[in-house]
């Protein structure tokens, strides 16, 4: 049943982001916010480049951003 709970996709990757990088999520997704007329590997490239991400931490936020814009604001 616990795996049921188990957080699972992009979110998955949260506390390792925050634990390496020292800032919450959400100034990474507010950071995004403001590339939004990016492509997405565009986007991937910038958190990369310009603020030491590691390609699979910059994708996983970026995919997660995009997938809230998609759906609507998460709970």
């Amino acid at each position: 049943m616990a795996e049921q709970n188990k957080v699972q996709g992009p979110a998955s990757y949260f506390p390792s982001i925050e634990k390496k990088y020292g800032l919450p999520v959400k100034h990474w997704l507010d950071l995004i916010e403001g590339l939004k007329e990016l492509k997405h590997m565009e986007m991937v490239t910038h958190l990369k480049n310009e603020h030491g991400l590691g390609h699979g931490h910059a994708n996983a936020l970026v995919a997660y951003y995009r997938r809230q814009q998609k759906s609507g604001p998460g709970p």
